[in-house]
């Protein structure tokens, strides 16, 4: 295809969940005029919130952070369902017009840095009719998270074939699952077995058995905030809803610090809280204290106790142990001990894959992640106008988007002011580790795959909102890392 029939743009952004709705609403704010599209090769928008059908689905993280900094969250809920968590980013859309450049059931299929244009070829395919087109980008912006909206992570288990019951992963949730009275038996102790629970037992699962090889460190937290909710009533809703953001972002980071500087005194708060809220004389050595230290792996929220209340109620039940083979009735532990289940569900993790799979390449030559550094938690080393969006792991994900695409933005602004069309990081000698340093293991499995990090800023990945507020919102746009120039064909330039 030509570059005069190919679509010409000037951000084409991949992904029209939380980071790619939040990208767009500051291109049209900060950069009116720039030409942009939302590819979504799906068939609506909500990302992670729209693919997840599993019961109970729900944030794990308070939605003071969790929404946009631009869009006060005004439900009751601080722990909010997935269907609320959509309806607050439909309005979004609705409120910004950004239904107009979101383009669904659009795949990105390829994108390959053009030297000579100056600009991303990006081959894309429509999901719905087979058709294929061209976009011509200047550039890039991936916001389709990091996880592999495909496939769930699933460990090879013995004897699999000879379950005569039904098997699930919460990624391919079937609408029509009959649990009604049924034994069910959820692999796993991450947030989504911690919600499977009670929202399975609420909704009249027979009895629902968490059988996990590692505890995970789970606290209870209230679903509405007194405090956050009485706010907005006296102080206004903007002023309201910005002191119960600056709460819950002093919290989390305190939180998180304190774990940090003494995971011993964190641990036995922690035990003592698990032991207040579980039945007389339960085994909480055993099933709720991991072998690592607190926020080493992400802390698992439970709305107002509830997985803890089902215990309590003798409706589910944890079990530590190994499995050592699936059987026709269900599952026999390597202790000896045979669960019994009419459904297994397998919540056993996620896989990662950046840019949504996307073949990546430069001037025909596929990238090679982990040959690149990041930048600023948001571009690559070696890599021009290629933009992308990953949030925190110890606080709410949306906290570090908004500030990635105030800082594009910016940088869209300081290129316009002094007539650059490409700009390239480029990365000093230094070491470099891993992209992300946490230990969950849908984490480790996919580091070597993945882009490094630096040792220092701006190539080291932060993690604290508070210092990249400094770095990100008040440090200056560009430095000496950065390297601009013109594209060839100056005439078209609209960057």
């Amino acid at each position: 295809m030509s570059d005069r029939d190919a679509i010409q743009l000037d951000v084409l952004i991949v992904g029209a969940g939380i980071s790619g709705i939040g990208a767009a609403r500051y291109l049209l704010t900060d950069r009116p005029g720039t030409s942009f599209a939302v590819l979504e090769a799906r068939a609506d928008l909500g990302g992670t919130w729209d693919l997840f059908r599993y019961p109970g689905i729900r944030s794990d993280s308070d939605l003071f952070t969790f929404s946009y900094e631009f869009k006060p969250w005004r439900d009751a809920k601080a722990i909010a369902s997935a269907e609320k968590i959509l309806d607050y980013l439909r309005e979004t859309v609705h409120e910004y017009g950004i239904e107009r450049h979101v383009r669904f059931q659009h795949r990105a299929v390829s994108a390959d840095w053009t030297p000579a244009l100056g600009r991303w070829v990006v081959q894309v395919r429509r999901e719905d009719t087979g058709e294929e087109l061209e976009i011509h980008a200047r550039w890039l912006f991936g916001a389709t998270g990091y996880y592999d909206y495909e496939s769930g992570f699933t460990p090879e288990f013995a004897g699999r074939e000879r379950f005569t019951g039904q098997i699930v992963h919460p990624q391919a949730w079937p609408e029509d699952l009959d649990y009604q009275g049924k034994k069910v038996v959820v692999i796993g102790s991450g947030a989504t077995a911690v919600t499977l629970l009670p929202a399975m037992v609420a909704e009249g699962a027979g009895h629902v058995t968490m059988l996990q090889r590692t505890p995970t460190y789970i606290m209870p937290v209230p679903s509405e905030d007194a405090l956050a909710n009485f706010l907005p009533k006296v102080l206004g809703a903007k002023r309201g809803y910005a002191a119960a953001r600056a709460k819950y972002i002093w919290q989390q980071r305190l939180v998180y610090k304190f774990c940090q500087a003494q995971p011993k005194l964190a641990r036995q708060l922690i035990r003592r809280v698990n032991t207040r809220f579980l039945p007389e004389g339960f085994d909480v050595d055993t099933h709720f204290n991991p072998p690592y230290d607190p926020w080493d792996q992400r802390l698992c929220a439970v709305p107002d106790g509830d997985l803890f209340r089902t215990i309590r109620n003798g409706q589910a039940s944890v079990v530590t142990d190994r499995i050592e083979t699936f059987t026709e009735k269900g599952i026999l532990l390597a202790s000896g001990e045979e669960l019994e289940a009419d459904i297994i569900v397998t919540a056993t993790g996620l896989n990662l894959k950046l840019f949504g799979g996307i073949d990546i390449r430069l001037e025909g030559r596929p990238i090679e992640l982990p040959e690149h550094v990041a930048y600023r938690g948001m571009m690559l080393s070696d890599v021009p106008n290629l933009a992308f969006a990953i949030g925190y792991t110890n606080s709410s994900w949306t906290l570090k988007i908004g500030l990635l695409c105030e800082y594009f933005t910016r940088l869209l602004g300081h290129m316009e002011e002094h007539g650059h069309d490409i700009c390239v990081p480029r990365a000093p000698e230094m070491e470099t580790r891993p992209l992300m340093d946490f230990s969950a293991g849908y984490v480790q499995r996919a580091l070597a795959g993945l882009p490094r990090q630096g040792d220092r800023a701006p190539w080291a990945m932060s993690m604290s909102y508070l210092d990249d507020v400094k770095l990100v919102r008040g440090g200056p746009v560009v430095d000496e890392f950065l390297e601009f120039s013109a594209a060839p064909d100056r005439a078209t330039a609209t960057v």
